[in-house]
């Protein structure tokens, strides 16, 4: 304690004004510690005899944890183990009683008294400069906000907490602290931002050769692969965990399950059930899941119900499904309730069994709404609007409102992210800068107390003379700094706008072309019921239209689209060439050459491809008035040709305008290195001819 005061009446005067303040500070501190020896003695004494006292506390915090204590036992428990706690006068012993403090309360669910407690035990780590306490009070209350659905809070506290720890260099924390922050950006689908941090963390664990921390980062990113739809890459990396698992001397086998489940889930998210059974299977084969897990039981028992009933057999599918939903109904668990009775709803539906789908679904809908399970609400909406037609219009407002508010809010999150790294980044700059000007003062006030007054005042003027070479230093890298973040803005200004530029092309070529589709069907609708029925739908078709002249002017805006990946090229082209045909009513028909693999295209390629062919089928049908429609598709070892024929009222080709749609045929050709030739002549049809060059393997 007198060591400390000494300091701050030498170290802490950035600007010491006098020889004189510095010759106090000195005598004072030489007094201090020449202090009787008799009062050193009674303080030890008196800190040995609390010391046998203050066991109590943890007795009182063990009791506070007993389920059968009533809440005024527990809160006269707490006051006696806080007043303790606070009065301690050991400061090791006194951390050590407030961390268990608010550990306990925040398992209890007690924010009141966790966040009281943790905020005092972060005060008292900082004030004894207990780092590795500081930042374990940090993980506490990241665990404490993401368990009450705060992720932008939790992610401030994770990322605290690994800042500390790599000051410390505790590489094994520090990684799992990345693996923790991922797993938020997940939840709020920043998967880019997911995917960096268990990129860092994975390169960790392997320095430290540890396989269980590799078992879970690489569990994480598979999931969060399969969220970015890299489907086999997702694969992979839960295949990798299992070989890390493998090789941990305590091989937990229901990790492994809870790997094989999600690997069949990867399989059930692209429809391919065939191969997502067995994984199911083989996790319900496991003798003592269900009395050990009996939540993951019931979690599997679904997922294996579905994917059979998914899958074409529907043997025992209802009461596998019954049996799922009364587990988690019992457990108190409506998130995945939802999910249970969504399914169900979904086979009583194939089983034209309306009635009971219907009931189904609207408990999914209650459930999904009270656990904020905003997926399945969404998913839940587009089931009852094939189940009651009747009520699909507002079913379908109810879910563009919400995917609307829920992208809002996912980007507000994610934006926030952004900024606390900014700003956590700016804090341990100002802190570095604190310590190093600290550890400067230090040594100029130990250089002060072995000098003479004439000495100590040559070295302040020296330390003045220093403080003005760092300061112009300081300035030149902050010129340099500024120069940078101009570079850093203007590339951010030329990824925004080629963004912008796929999103237009995106939004037209996709949401308009869909958004037609659903008029022409509403319209074919319009001429088969009463005069109520066309008042209604009449309107919907206006509201429509409305919708898509509001989208196509986005796009002329914007000029961007979103990117994917096709993974089944040929089989895309024939869903598209069938959902145009059912909702206009034109005959089509493809050809193309077997024996390619059209799959071994480019992303690139197949998107762009794709995209003109949907443009094209889109023209025919709004301007040619075609009846049929047929595409070919070819390729050598050099070049791909798709020819697309219809035989509509075709038009003049230097008389048409340039819409955008023809624009992004263009652009989206261009960017392929492709070529393409429009051949029109007025009543006589509409041929669009293609070239792409890419060197395509034979199956």
């Amino acid at each position: 304690m007198y060591l400390r005061l000494f300091f701050y009446l030498v170290v802490m005067e950035k600007q010491p004004q006098s020889v004189t303040t510095t010759l106090i500070a000195f005598l004072a501190f030489f007094f201090f510690i020449t202090f009787p020896y008799n009062c050193t003695q009674k303080k030890k004494e008196n800190t040995l005899n609390s010391s046998a006292k203050v066991d109590s506390v943890f007795y009182w915090l063990d009791e506070i944890k007993k389920n059968q204590i009533t809440p005024a036992q527990s809160e006269t428990f707490y006051t006696k183990a806080y007043k303790k706690a606070n009065d301690c006068p050991i400061d090791s012993l006194k951390i050590k009683y407030f961390s268990k403090m608010q550990w306990i309360f925040m398992k209890l669910n007690d924010s009141v008294k966790f966040r009281k407690l943790n905020k005092e035990f972060k005060e008292l780590t900082i004030s004894f400069k207990d780092s590795s306490r500081l930042a374990g009070s940090y993980w506490d209350l990241a665990a404490f906000y993401k368990k009450n659905g705060i992720p932008d809070s939790a992610y401030y506290a994770f990322g605290a907490a690994e800042k500390l720890y790599a000051k410390l260099k505790d590489t094994l924390k520090q990684g799992k602290m990345f693996v923790k922050l991922a797993g938020i950006q997940a939840d709020t689908r920043d998967y880019t931002g997911s995917e960096s941090n268990l990129i860092k963390a994975i390169g960790i664990f392997k320095l430290l050769n540890n396989d269980l921390q590799l078992f879970h980062a690489y569990v994480s990113y598979g999931s969060v692969l399969n969220g970015l739809n890299r489907t086999q890459e997702a694969l992979n990396d839960y295949n990798k965990a299992l070989l890390h698992l493998s090789k941990v001397p305590t091989n937990d086998s229901e990790l492994r399950l809870g790997v094989l489940n999600d690997m069949g889930v990867v399989y059930q998210d692209i429809g391919d059930h065939e191969k997502a059974l067995p994984f199911f299977k083989e996790v319900l084969e496991y003798k003592e899941l269900k009395n050990n897990d009996i939540d993951f039981y019931a979690t599997c028992l679904n997922n294996y119900a579905y994917s059979k009933f998914k899958g074409g057999d529907n043997l025992e599918v209802e009461n596998m499904l019954k049996e799922a939903i009364d587990i988690r109904d019992s457990l108190n668990l409506p998130r995945r309730s939802a999910v249970s009775h969504h399914d169900l709803a979904e086979f009583y539906l194939y089983q034209k069994d309306t009635t009971k789908a219907l009931n189904h679904a609207l408990k999914s809908l209650e459930y999904a709404k009270m656990s904020s399970n905003n997926k399945r609400h969404l998913m839940t909406l587009n089931l009852l609007s094939s189940i009651n037609p009747k009520n699909a219009l507002a079913y379908h407002k109810e879910y563009i409102s919400l995917s609307k508010r829920l992208t809002q809010e996912e980007r507000k999150v994610r934006n926030k992210f952004a900024r606390i790294e900014f700003e956590t980044e700016e804090v341990i700059a100002e802190n570095q800068l604190l310590s190093r000007q600290r550890l400067i003062w230090i040594g100029i006030a130990i250089a002060l107390m072995l000098l003479t007054a004439a000495a100590i005042t040559i070295f302040l003027q020296r330390a003045k003379n220093q403080k003005l070479k760092l300061q112009q230093q300081q300035q030149e890298a902050n010129q340099e700094i500024f120069e940078l973040m101009l570079q850093e803005k203007q590339k951010v200004e030329e990824g925004k706008q080629a963004v912008q530029k796929r999103i237009s092309e995106e939004l037209h070529d996709s949401v308009v072309g869909q958004m037609h589709s659903i008029r022409m069907m509403l319209l074919g609708l319009n001429k088969k019921a009463d005069d109520t029925a066309i008042a209604l739908r009449q309107n919907a078709i206006e509201k429509l239209n409305d919708i898509q002249e509001e989208v196509r002017t986005i796009s002329h805006e914007l000029n961007d689209a979103a990117y994917q990946k096709i993974h089944n090229f040929i089989h895309s082209v024939e869903e598209l060439l069938y959902n145009f045909q059912e909702s206009s009513g034109i005959t089509t028909s493809l050809e193309y050459k077997e024996e390619l693999s059209w799959d071994a295209l480019n992303g690139d390629i197949k998107i762009n491809l794709y995209r003109v062919i949907q443009e094209s089928l889109q023209n025919s049908a709004k301007h040619a008035k075609a009846k049929s429609i047929s595409l070919s598709l070819d390729a050598d070892m050099d070049l791909i040709y798709a020819v697309i024929v219809d035989d509509g009222v075709g038009f003049d080709p230097k008389k048409a305008k340039q819409g955008i749609g023809l624009k992004n045929i263009k652009s989206r050709i261009e960017k392929i290195n492709g070529a393409f030739s429009i051949d029109s002549i007025p009543m006589e049809g509409t041929t669009v001819k293609l070239q792409i060059p890419h060197h395509l393997n034979p199956s």
